[in-house]
């Protein structure tokens, strides 16, 4: 790659750099309008009168580009500040409907669309802005279709590219979609029913691979090719437009058609891939792209990639300069240039051992990874450590369910060409499908960080490393010896690090763990995840909201088996992890049922062998030497149906284990009537403090209960403010030491010589040391 190949770079570099200024500063639009036309006509001016000076032209471009950015922002910051001053508001929104929907966390439809009316009901205005829409469910709201909602509107931050989001109350579709974007929107909807006919793994998945619709994929098989670095082929990309351009270039060649036939056929081939997949960011900048260079092959000049590259980036964020800040579009772009740049070197490298076409294929994947990782660990809370082996894998089938499925699409008026498309495209899919959920098992599959841009410079400076370790140049030549030292370095430092932490979770974390506890606090972040021991019987009350934060818990304590599960109630943070003990679980004994979705919870455990019990005052039952009673909820309450009031309440003592008492979420009124019930019997020298801290308890019951070790299980980030102050002086006030998880991680309990004994992962400025004693 030469440096001329490479002047366009600054140019595309300048224009994105303006455009996020843009968009986090709207105010600036104008100023750097203004400061780059006069920057640029001076330039122009050295440029025009000394031939000299060469980097002149290109930093003139440079200046218009960034000027032609900025003044798409300025214009569009005056309607922008007027939709915001509706944020609140219930208003009517009539709007042209411009990408695929997908379904939210919160289950609606969600999808992007620019108005054309807006405003309170009987006096809209035109007001052209994106906004992004959200409905419980609406049938045609296909790209270019006209929809018609009233909801309410919330201004979004200025870097968002939806200037508004829109809460639907109520929606119709006055106009469907028309001519191609109709054509478009039937033929994928029949593809994706058709796929669904097939059999699983791999029927949700064709779709999201051939025409990039993800609507059918599960939660976790999207979870799974997120952990195994996948994601990326349900994303339609280059990839998938540089094969619909070659196969237009080939029928056309085929049938004798010219250069200026050929290349106008595939445009048009690839306009309507563009409207069939819809127009996102990544499809977007893929497009323009493949035109330019179209374009370039049209006028006999070819040019090379990383050119077309930064020409697409400047367009494409001239007509939309909000797209710099979105992730989706930044991958796509940083995913290219290393295609381009990085990965032919990386083949060089690795072709030193072995045969060029094996380390082209795996040159690919990790040239992708090393210039994504940095991106990814700006906003993901997971990199994966997989993603190579998994792409080298699938690699091979991705390309065929792609080309095939979207034949099946294309063949939709002919249905039994169309279903032998769709079968053949299966395989392929089932394989990418299986390979995904394989590699998403592996013990260490993916490495939970700390998003931001500490850790975004920190795999910068690993990806940099094996970066400089793996190229090597066109004639062989190795990076100096000083900077290739140093990179190994720091990559030997890297792995010493990652392999004591594997061994001390993994073999070693046994061995760390104290001999003589019975009750674990798990840190699994905002929610209740503890484990009762004794005589190794194992009860684990709650799973926190993730499944992978309570396996390494249970998988740092030595813990496989569980004989009793206790699900206080159902919300996210008390039963989002549970899926980590399918099949695990002996009993499951849970609180009142309240939504489809708790039932469909236990459905999944009662598959994975589990027998269910709903819990009521008055059960009881043996763990170990250890006896434990339920307090709470009683049978059938009509106050407390379901939900924190109505949360399992536990008390456990044994031989080995001090009397415990767990409240789960009750508020103050139910600790009231549970410290009036007479069920309980005081004192409990360590106490499960209810709702994680929150402020709504009640000081009797705790003077009641006498507790000498009180634990809160909380995370460092929540918006509640958990566990409140004036919960910490009321526990202080009972005579109780606090544990926290937030501050110490961690926290074992157990009974030496009928004292208390207290280990935690890490101290901290709180009320606990990393041991204390107490009475038992």
């Amino acid at each position: 790659m030469s440096r001329r190949d490479l002047r366009l770079v600054p140019v595309a570099a300048a224009a994105w750099a303006v455009a996020l200024t843009c968009a986090f500063l709207p105010a600036a639009g104008w100023w750097l309008v203004a400061g780059a036309f006069v920057v640029g006509t001076v330039l122009v001016v050295v440029a025009w009168k000394s031939y000299r000076h060469g980097w002149a032209p290109l930093a003139a471009l440079a200046c218009a580009g960034a000027a032609a950015v900025a003044l798409t922002c300025a214009l569009a910051a005056p309607v922008r500040a007027d939709a915001a001053a509706l944020d609140g508001r219930i208003v009517s929104v009539e709007a042209e409907v411009t990408s695929s929907s997908t379904i939210g966390s919160d289950g609606r439809s969600w999808f992007d669309a620019q108005t054309v009316l807006i405003g309170p009901t009987g006096s809209e205005r035109a007001l052209s802005i994106p906004v992004r829409v959200g409905i419980d469910g609406l049938d045609g709201a296909d790209l270019g279709a006209r929809i018609r909602v009233l909801g309410q509107v919330m201004a979004s931050e200025p870097s968002e590219r939806a200037a508004l989001v829109v809460f639907a109350s109520s929606a119709e579709v006055p106009a469907p979609a028309r001519g191609l974007f109709a054509v478009a929107a039937t033929t994928r909807a029949e593809f994706v029913e058709r796929a669904a006919r097939l059999p699983e793994p791999g029927a949700a998945l064709l779709p999201g691979l051939a025409v990039g619709d993800t609507t059918a994929v599960s939660a976790e098989l999207n979870d799974a090719m997120l952990t195994s670095g996948l994601s990326h082929l349900t994303a339609v990309s280059g990839a998938n437009c540089a094969i619909v351009v070659a196969a237009a270039f080939w029928l056309v060649a085929l049938c004798g058609g010219g250069r200026r036939l050929r290349v106008l056929v595939a445009l048009g081939a690839l306009a309507s891939f563009v409207v069939l997949v819809t127009p996102e960011p990544s499809v977007i900048r893929a497009g323009t792209m493949a035109a330019l260079g179209m374009l370039s092959i049209l006028l006999g000049k070819p040019t090379a990639g990383v050119s077309v590259l930064c020409l697409a980036i400047v367009g494409i964020l001239v007509a939309d300069p909000w797209l710099a800040a979105t992730p989706g579009f930044a991958l796509s772009a940083a995913a290219t240039g290393a295609l381009i740049l990085l990965a032919p070197s990386i083949a060089r490298g690795l072709g030193r051992w072995l045969p060029q076409v094996l380390a082209l294929g795996i040159a690919v994947p990790i040239a992708a990874q090393l210039v994504c990782g940095p991106i990814i660990a700006l906003f993901a809370e997971q990199q994966s450590l997989i993603g190579v082996a998994a792409n080298m894998l699938a690699a091979p089938a991705a390309p065929i369910a792609t080309v095939v499925g979207l034949l099946a699409c294309l063949a939709a008026p002919v249905p039994a060409v169309a279903d032998a498309l769709a079968a053949a495209a299966w395989l392929p899919a089932a394989w990418i499908a299986t390979t995904a959920t394989t590699t998403a098992q592996i013990p260490g599959a993916e490495l939970l960080v700390v998003p931001g841009l500490a850790t975004s410079a920190i795999v910068l400076v690993l990806s940099a490393a094996c970066a400089i370790v793996l190229c090597r140049g066109r004639s062989g030549s190795v990076p100096p010896r000083s900077l290739l030292r140093s990179a190994s370095a720091v990559l030997v430092i890297a792995l010493a690090l990652g392999g004591a932490r594997v061994v001390l979770d993994g073999p070693l974390a046994v061995v760390a763990v104290p001999e003589h506890w019975s009750i674990a606090a798990c840190d699994v972040g905002q929610g209740d995840a503890l484990v009762i021991r004794s005589d190794a019987r194992i009860a684990v009350i709650d799973t926190g909201p993730e499944p992978e934060p309570l396996s390494r818990c249970l998988g740092s304590l030595g813990v496989d088996h569980v004989d009793l599960l206790v699900l206080t109630h159902f919300d996210l943070d008390h039963a989002g992890g549970a899926a980590a003990l399918i099949g695990r679980v002996d009993t499951v004994l849970h609180g009142p049922v309240g939504e489809p979705e708790d039932r469909h919870l236990l459905s999944e455990l009662m598959t994975g062998g589990a027998a269910l019990v709903e819990a009521s005052v008055g059960q009881s039952g043996q763990l170990g030497t250890a006896q434990w009673r339920v307090l709470w909820p009683r049978a059938q309450q009509a106050a407390f149906p379901s939900g924190n009031d109505a949360s399992v309440v536990m008390e456990f003592e044994g031989a080995d284990l001090p009397r415990s008492l767990f409240l789960g979420d009750l508020s103050a009124t139910p600790q009231r009537l549970l410290a009036a019930s007479g069920m309980l019997r005081p004192p409990y020298p360590v106490v499960k403090v209810a709702h994680h801290g929150s402020a709504d308890q009640d000081a009797g019951l705790y003077a009641l209960l006498d507790p000498a070790i009180a634990i809160v299980n909380v995370g460092i980030d929540n918006d509640y403010g958990h566990p409140r102050e004036e919960t910490l002086d009321l526990v202080a006030a009972a005579g109780a030491i606090t544990l926290r998880t937030d501050l110490q991680g961690r926290v074992l309990v157990g009974r030496r010589d009928d004292e208390l004994v207290v280990w935690s992962e890490r101290s901290d400025a709180g009320d606990a040391p990393a041991e204390v004693g107490g009475p038992g």
